[in-house]
């Protein structure tokens, strides 16, 4: 893999672990000041509404700045934002400044994104997606564990931990990131690609987009959202039952990421798509029917699995679209809006129906892109 991949990689790492560490004691903290439950969703979902929000401009952005100058400059908005987290005085201050973090996160993805894909040609995408999704998941699986050590010194300290992460990352990516990446284009490709325009008439860009979308749908609604009620409401297991069996299946996606890259580069982006998407939608079916947390943990691998695929299929997809800018960004708030969107749609479902219809949703959309994935050009030389 080249320089920036590894780089981009660690960077990746980093933030992850100081996430990691900040997720598990952020809905604590803003209980510390007396907010109510809804109120403690608010600070999370500003986060990610900002984020969603501010990611429409950061082609805009990259284009202007430079995409080494605008990840620099996201992760030390994001790193701001942690450490005046940890120094508020009252929930509002809390709410305001974690959101403004959004706007920077915003910032370092899409820039991250742009200059992994401009890293390397278009038979190393898959595993260089791996490699950098892969950073993400390893630094999301130590954090919490460093989380639960800080919040015994104090509810505060793992958000100056994340700020501390955030800033070596920054000086990571400052100084040993390329100034010019290697971009790769086909005979007769030129910077037009970047034009979202452009992107949108391509209907691979379409389908990728669509998985982003369903893949965030599944996995930060149906599976983060009502596995946990289903560990404890219908098997009868506390909540640490849960967290064990996510780690595990953590572990089970870690694992499948590289492979899952050398076959997107070596077999074709369309097989490892459609196989991601059947093993997410099939285990989906009967996640909720899992007779023991043995048999759910199982059930929760396969799905680890098929999202390592869809980690890395999708990008790779992206890559031999689009170079840079607001189709990158338009990519990436795919994800976020299903990541949005999905969490309250199979709430209000399990609430309305059941858990499994509002799982079963999820595998339905799934099956609908599958089909359509089968149906379109989605490998670089069908164009040629």
């Amino acid at each position: 893999m080249p320089h920036d991949v590894w780089v981009l990689s660690l960077v990746a790492f980093l933030v992850a672990v100081g996430f990691g560490v900040v997720v598990p004691v952020l809905p604590v903290f803003a209980r510390s000041f007396h907010a109510s439950q809804f109120q403690v969703g608010a600070v999370v979902a500003a986060f990610a509404l900002m984020r969603f929000v501010t990611s429409p401009f950061c082609g805009r952005i990259t284009n202007a700045i430079g995409e080494r100058w605008t990840l620099g400059l996201g992760i030390g908005i994001v790193a701001a934002s942690s450490a005046a987290t940890g120094a508020a005085q009252n929930y509002w201050q809390m709410l305001v400044v974690r959101g403004l973090g959004g706007i920077g996160s915003a910032m370092f993805s899409v820039s991250a994104m742009i200059l992994l894909l401009a890293a390397v040609d278009s038979q190393h995408r898959g595993r260089a997606s791996a490699l950098f999704s892969g950073g993400f998941l390893l630094g999301g699986m130590a954090g919490p564990a460093i989380g639960g050590v800080l919040a015994m010194i104090s509810i505060r300290a793992p958000f100056f931990f994340y700020t501390f992460t955030l800033v070596v990352s920054g000086i990571v990516a400052m100084t040993l990131l390329r100034i010019r990446p290697v971009h790769d284009h086909s005979p007769g490709e030129t910077a037009e690609a970047t034009s979202m325009a452009h992107a949108w008439s391509q209907a691979r860009y379409r389908v990728a987009s669509f998985v982003n979308f369903t893949a965030g749908w599944q996995a930060q609604g149906a599976r983060s959202t009502l596995v946990p009620l289903l560990v404890v409401e219908v098997l009868q297991h506390d909540t640490t039952a849960a967290g064990t069996a996510f780690a595990i299946a953590a572990v089970a996606q870690t694992v499948a990421l590289q492979p899952m890259g050398h076959l997107v580069d070596t077999v074709g982006r369309r097989p490892v798509l459609v196989t991601g998407l059947g093993l997410c939608g099939v285990s989906s079916v009967f996640i909720p029917f899992a007779p023991s947390i043995v048999a759910l943990t199982a059930l929760l691998c396969v799905f680890g699995v098929g999202a390592a695929a869809l980690s890395t299929a999708p990008t790779a997809i992206l890559g031999d679209v689009a170079s840079g800018g607001t189709p990158v960004a338009a990519f990436q708030m795919a994800t976020d809006s299903g990541s949005i969107i999905g969490p309250l749609a199979v709430g209000w479902m399990a609430d309305a129906w059941s858990l499994a219809v509002a799982f079963w949703l999820g595998a339905v959309l799934m099956a609908v892109v599958a089909v359509t994935a089968l149906l379109t050009h989605l490998e670089r030389h069908d164009d040629s």
